[in-house]
Order: C-alpha cells, then sequence, then structure tokens
C-alpha cells in the first residue's frame, strides 16, 4: 500500500495519530519521572482528584467530606475521574488516560476538520492531527490531570460541527432540527467542563442569524438550538446553586478577585502578555495562515468560519478584560488553541497554493514548511523539558509538605493555605482555603492581608500553609515550622513552602 493510500485510509490514519499521541504524553511522562517522579505540573489538579476521591468512596460533592462545595470549576471532569475511583483504578494510570484519550480524539477532529475545510488536500488532513498532538501546550495539558484539553476539544468539535451546518444549509438543506439540538445540547455540555464554554452559543447563535434561510426556519432552528443547551446546562446552574447559591462554582467569583489587581495594567499590555502565549511555538509560524484563512473566508462569505475566528479572540479579549493571567504557560487559553492550530494550518495551505503559482514560490513555501515542523518539534521538546519542572515543583513543595502535615500535625488541626489540592488529597486535614474555593466566605478580603488575619484567627486556625512571599504580613505572625528543602522552585525563581504554627 503506497503512502498516499494510507494518508487517505482513515482508519490507518487514526491508528498513526494515536500512536504518536501515547508516544507524546507517554515522553512527558518519563521525562518529568526522570526528573523527579510522577505528578501533575499544577496543584489544582489535586483539587479534581480529591472531589473525584470522595465521590467514587462515598457519593458526596465535597473537597472535605461531610461539607458539600462547589470548588470544582469543571464538573464534568471531575465526573470522569471519580469513574477511576469507583473500579479502584491507579489515580494516575486513569487520568493519564483519559488525558492520552481526549488528545487522540482532538487530534482526529483536527484531521477531520481539515479535510472538511480542503476537500482537495484531503490526504494532508493527517498532518493536521500530527500537529495537534505536538503542539507543546496541548501535550502539557494532556499531562496535567486538568480539564483544559477537553475544553478545547469541545469548542473544536462545536466550531466544526456548525460549520458542517453551515455549509449544508447553503446548499439548501433545510431539515436539520435534530443537528441543531445536538449542537446546543454539546454546548450546553461544555459548560460543565468550563463556564466559559457557553461563549460558544453566542457564536452558534449569530452564525445561525447570518444564515440565508426564512426568518421562520431561524426562530425554528433557534428555539431547537436553545431548548438542546438548556437541556445540559440547566442542570449545571441547579448544581450549583444547590451548593453554593450562585449559578457559577465558587471559583469563578475567586479567581477573578484574587487577579482583580491585574486588570490595572493597560489594555494593551494585558492583551499583548496573554496573547503571546499561544504564539510561543509553532503559533507565530502559522499566524499568517489565521490571518488569511479569516480574510478568504470573509471574502467568500463564509460567516460560520468567519464568526469561528472572532471566537478566538474573543475569548482571548474577554479574559484580557476579566481574567489577564499567564501563569502555568496561559492555561486558562489554551482551550482555543486546537482551532487556532487547525485554521492557521488551512489557511497556510491556502497561501502555499498561492505561491506556488508565483517566481520562486516553491522555494518559499518549502522553507515556510520546514520551518513550521521544525519549531514544532523543537518547541514540543521545550516543552517536555517544561513540563517535568513543573511537576518536580509541585511535588517537591506542594505534596511533599501535604505528607509533612500529614505526619506531624494533630487530626482535628485546622490549616489555613492558599494551594489547598495536595493537602485536601494527602493530609486529610480541616481546611481554611485562603483562595476561596472552598472557603467562600474569603473571597470578598481575598487579597487583604489584615482581613484573613483576622479570620484566621476568628476561625481559630492552628496553622498556615504558604510560600513565604504570597503572604508576607502574614508569615511575620506565624512561626516557621517546616520549610521544605525543594530545589526545583528556588531553581525556578521561587520560594520554598513553609508550614508556620497560627497563635
Amino acid at each position: 500500500m503506497n503512502l498516499r493510500r494510507i494518508l487517505n485510509n482513515r482508519y490507518y490514519s487514526a491508528g498513526i495519530l494515536g500512536f504518536c499521541a501515547v508516544i507524546a504524553l507517554g515522553s512527558y511522562l518519563l521525562a518529568s519521572d526522570w526528573v523527579f517522579r510522577i505528578g501533575f505540573p499544577l496543584d489544582d489538579a489535586w483539587i479534581h482528584q480529591t472531589y473525584a476521591r470522595n465521590l467514587g468512596a462515598n457519593g458526596s460533592w465535597a473537597f472535605i467530606p461531610g461539607q458539600p462545595s462547589a470548588g470544582s470549576t469543571a464538573p464534568g471532569w471531575t465526573l470522569l475521574l471519580a469513574i477511576g475511583y469507583l473500579v479502584n483504578l491507579n489515580s494516575f494510570v486513569w487520568t493519564f488516560f483519559l488525558g492520552w484519550v481526549v488528545l487522540w480524539l482532538l487530534s482526529l477532529a483536527a484531521a477531520y476538520g481539515f479535510r472538511m475545510l480542503l476537500p482537495h488536500h484531503a490526504e494532508y488532513g493527517i498532518f493536521a492531527g500530527l500537529s495537534v498532538i505536538f503542539e507543546w501546550h496541548l501535550t502539557w495539558a494532556a499531562g496535567s490531570g486538568m480539564e483544559t484539553l477537553l475544553s478545547g476539544l469541545i469548542a473544536l468539535a462545536v466550531l466544526l460541527w456548525m460549520i458542517r451546518l453551515s455549509n449544508r444549509i447553503a446548499h439548501g438543506i433545510n431539515h436539520l432540527g435534530w443537528q441543531w439540538l445536538g449542537l446546543g445540547g454539546l454546548i450546553g455540555l461544555s459548560v460543565w467542563v468550563r463556564p466559559d464554554g457557553i461563549t460558544l452559543l453566542g457564536v452558534v447563535g449569530l452564525t445561525l442569524i447570518m444564515t440565508d434561510v426564512s426568518l421562520v426556519s431561524k426562530l425554528r432552528s433557534g428555539l431547537i438550538l436553545g431548548a438542546g443547551f438548556l437541556l445540559a446546562a440547566f442542570p449545571y446552574l441547579l448544581f450549583n446553586l444547590a451548593l453554593a447559591g450562585e449559578i457559577f462554582p465558587n471559583t469563578f467569583y475567586a479567581k477573578q478577585a484574587e487577579y482583580a489587581i491585574l486588570r490595572n495594567f493597560p489594555l494593551w499590555e494585558r492583551f499583548f502578555n496573554l496573547i503571546r502565549q499561544p504564539l510561543t511555538g509553532v503559533g507565530i509560524v502559522i499566524l499568517p495562515g489565521f490571518l488569511w484563512f479569516g480574510i478568504e473566508s470573509g471574502r467568500k462569505r463564509k460567516w460560520a468560519q468567519v464568526l469561528s475566528i472572532l471566537w478566538i479572540l474573543g475569548y482571548l479579549f474577554l479574559y484580557v478584560i476579566r481574567l489577564p493571567v499567564t501563569y502555568q504557560h496561559g492555561r486558562y487559553i489554551m482551550p482555543v488553541i486546537p482551532a487556532f492550530c487547525l485554521f492557521g494550518l488551512v489557511g497556510m495551505v491556502l497561501l502555499v497554493d498561492l505561491l506556488d503559482e508565483q517566481n520562486f514560490g516553491r522555494i518559499i513555501k518549502n522553507a515556510w514548511i520546514m520551518i513550521a515542523a521544525v519549531i514544532l518539534l523543537a518547541f514540543w521538546i521545550l516543552g517536555l523539558r517544561a513540563y517535568a519542572k513543573d511537576v518536580a515543583v509541585i511535588e517537591s513543595e506542594m505534596v511533599d509538605t501535604a505528607h509533612w502535615v500529614k505526619k506531624n500535625t494533630d487530626e482535628e488541626s485546622l490549616v489555613a493555605a492558599h494551594d489547598i489540592g495536595a493537602l485536601g488529597y494527602y493530609a486529610d486535614r480541616n481546611l481554611l482555603d485562603l483562595a476561596g474555593l472552598v472557603s467562600p466566605e474569603v473571597i470578598p478580603f481575598i487579597r487583604d492581608e489584615a482581613a484573613l488575619r483576622k479570620h484566621l484567627n476568628k476561625e481559630r486556625a492552628n496553622y498556615l500553609v504558604t510560600f513565604p512571599g504570597w503572604y508576607p504580613d502574614l508569615v511575620q505572625s506565624a512561626g516557621l515550622i517546616f520549610q521544605t528543602n525543594g530545589e526545583f522552585s528556588p531553581m525556578m525563581g521561587g520560594e520554598n513552602m513553609g508550614v508556620y504554627v497560627w497563635e
């Protein structure tokens, strides 16, 4: 069987993509084990694990057993993790298996989208899938233990479904009621993974408004779309109301309150700092293709594609306005990267086709493709190193501290901490969450150390667990009794975490 036939065979290409996803994610995990040990690159992953374990063990939605709370931004992801605890699978094995599955499905979606958008280049769809697998942000996300990659998969699926529906309507196919219902339901499910998935409803609604059908047809399809969304999303709103008295989880409000100070920076500075995150790597090379895809879509009046581009930009701008944080490689905006990569690659092929018609075009085309491939793999290797060090920091600081608290404090102790994930999973202590995820009462004064001191005194906290630089005034009022000796956090410009007696 020749290469072209293999690339055109979707079963062969799916198998190749699945194998490559194993290689990509497996390499990151092996690197983390070699540098320090297997783990997660951020403490928030342990929050999901703690909720999932408690749900699997006793059927309660609680971070601290017996205290139901809305501290999980992504209950849909937590439910998937809980399956592993129900069937007694190793938590790492099940979590990384889910990460591999989502990464593989994402590559299949990218390959499908490439073939749909460029049917005359269908045999190259597999390369779109490979670019997603080896885009370093996405491999990092697959091994993060977080919902980030699943959110990106659902977003890409919604956009591609919307484009496909728009194309079918353009060809005179109007009996698509179940399609709109399913699309609305998928958007509703996205809210269970991340609340900002609701933005997809707006872009799909605008696409429906701009379709060339009668007003009656638009109204009917819009009602069906809305019904599908409500069927999936309304239980999520009730879920949060029952747990926290708000339609969104505590984390939705806590993060915005904690980083409100960043909104004082100039708008252009926030935008630049945020948008450079997805451009770090192959993104900067395919940016011209992304822009050209938008221009071509507008010129041909393909509004679903234009609005998909605008959704990506609008999503980024939403975080510029409300939560302009860039830590952990910009993980909050990673859900746009799969769609950005796909549209950028499609636009890149369209530009390459134009270059083929020009003098010296073939030389420029080959150089561009080679540069993109080299940068993709180079940053994937750099991402591997970053992932291993990120895991090492969390394991040597948060996880080791949690083990120390477990061994050296009384079971009845009340521990105040900012990062509660590993503490909740390993230490089994009563916790006062200074980040407000499971202690929402601190959200109004989350950055006020004087108010936090009064609150710790009022609640009779016994210990404070934090990095010294995070709460410099609080640690002056406490006695240091333990500090990690981890090498990785200072190596990366950070500090060692400490445990303080709070009197």
